[in-house]
């Protein structure tokens, strides 16, 4: 069996609606991470997200890398993107449980990492429950102790551009690559996965509903979804 958490970066775009009904129509539960500026774009589209009960956590407000700014300003990008989601969910008539974290590109902050770690333990984030994850690199690289939540494989189809090169095919050779350049093997028996997903208009534009042709192949190599499950600070 392989088991994974979906989660998904950049909510909200025009596509997350049909792409919230997609994952209801698969029953693929999924942790969405919300950057505030996409949040303020699409409201409607981020409504539809809480209202069918999906967790939506922090990915900063206007999406930078951390490690190129400093800490004050990397503060600010949280609580202005907290500001965001506590007013969404508000609006959405939903009590805010969860508070998860996630650094735009994963960038954990450079030099400022422990400063952040800690910033976010003290202000009530919450950890994805990892515990299952055994793959060696995971805890060599303190990911099992961080608070922030990374990913074990990403799909990369964000790189589908207009004259990137980059296609759909590219993506499923990712999904089949037996020695990844980094993360691990998506297919292998026993798995357990934190998977990344974008909510792009932009990919949607060129290779229609290509979140279904991604998460239809997961699932016909027999992959399982589980829900996200937090553990307490």
């Amino acid at each position: 069996m392989i088991r994974a958490l979906l989660t998904m970066d950049d909510i909200s775009s025009r596509n997350t609606s049909a792409i919230v009904d997609y994952l209801k129509e698969k029953k693929i539960p999924i942790l969405m991470f919300a950057w505030g500026e996409n949040i303020e774009r699409y409201q409607e589209e981020a409504l539809y997200v809480l209202k069918n009960g999906i967790i939506l956590g922090n990915h900063s407000y206007t999406h930078p890398n951390f490690s190129e700014i400093s800490f004050e300003e990397g503060v600010k990008e949280i609580e202005k993107c907290e500001k965001v989601l506590d007013d969404l969910y508000k609006e959405a008539g939903v009590e805010r449980l969860y508070r998860p974290f996630r650094f735009p590109y994963g960038n954990k902050g450079g030099a400022n990492k422990e400063l952040y770690q800690k910033y976010l333990a003290e202000h009530g984030f919450h950890k994805v429950d990892d515990r299952d994850i055994t793959y060696p690199w995971w805890k060599e690289s303190g990911l099992d102790k961080d608070i922030d939540t990374l990913w074990t494989f990403d799909f990369a189809e964000y790189n589908i551009r207009q004259g990137s090169g980059f296609t759909i095919d590219n993506v499923y050779g990712r999904m089949t690559d037996q020695n990844p350049a980094s993360g691990a093997v998506l297919f292998a028996p026993g798995g357990n996965h934190i998977l990344l997903i974008h909510a792009h208009d932009e990919t949607e534009e060129l290779v229609p509903e290509y979140y279904r042709h991604i998460l239809d192949k997961c699932l016909e190599k027999g992959v399982t979804f589980v829900a996200p499950e937090f553990i307490e600070n």
